[in-house]
């Protein structure tokens, strides 16, 4: 005869940790890294926190603040040292920045979300003025500087998304290829600019471009007044 199988008194279940942000937003940071953040959505996570989706609403408001908190949360990755600059303000200023593109690399969804999602958390705070201080380190205006954090991580924010999309997209050094053979074959008559500008249209490598690019802002930052502010 089998014995009887006792109830399971639910009341001697293991209780489950009090929902929380940060628990959700580590929760979701553990998804992303396993699956992507395409599964990083508010039902994905109630499952995963055995819980429903509208108890996480009060917590998060929607799938656009998440995405917002997780890539707060991996902006603790960034090395906000600038240590391999020296003790020169503009090359560390170079590695904070490097830094942070290498993250948002290393996720190219985020990288892509991080282009509209608007991160408020520590994190993202800390970049902020870590990019504040090392700029204004150039003597330029307070509003010169205030204004140029915004270009530089922005900048850094659309490298990083073109260049991870296209390192993770199989077609995407078919389709370069094909725009740089139209771009070298153009007849000189009908894009006669194409023509002169050939073959340094297409030169230089990722790592060049993007150190020229960011010489190209920090000069214009500091060299370029702002609208309505007292000199």
């Amino acid at each position: 005869m089998t014995a009887s199988r006792e109830p399971i008194n639910r009341r001697e279940r293991p209780a489950k940790p009090a929902l929380s942000r940060r628990w959700i937003v580590d929760t979701a940071v553990r998804v992303m890294r396993a699956e992507g953040l395409d599964k990083v959505t508010m039902r994905r996570l109630a499952k995963e926190l055995d819980t429903g989706p509208a108890s996480l609403y009060v917590y998060v408001a929607n799938t656009a603040e998440l995405h917002a908190a997780v890539l707060d949360a991996l902006l603790g990755e960034v090395d906000l040292t600038g240590g391999s600059g020296g003790d020169d303000w503009r090359e560390r200023l170079r590695a904070v920045l490097a830094s942070y593109t290498a993250v948002l690399f290393a996720h190219p969804q985020l990288a892509r979300s991080a282009l509209v999602a608007r991160p408020s958390g520590e994190n993202y705070l800390r970049l902020v003025e870590r990019v504040l201080d090392l700029l204004a380190r150039s003597g330029a205006s307070r509003e010169q500087v205030a204004w140029g954090v915004d270009k530089l991580l922005q900048d850094a924010t659309a490298t990083a998304a073109e260049h991870a999309t296209q390192e993770h997209d199989p077609m995407a050094e078919d389709e370069w290829n094909a725009t740089t053979r139209a771009l070298r074959s153009v007849d000189g008559a009908v894009h006669p600019a194409i023509k002169a500008h050939m073959p340094a249209l297409v030169s230089g490598s990722p790592g060049d471009r993007m150190g020229w690019s960011f010489d190209v802002l920090v000069n214009g930052i500091t060299h370029t007044p702002v609208p309505g502010a007292k000199g």
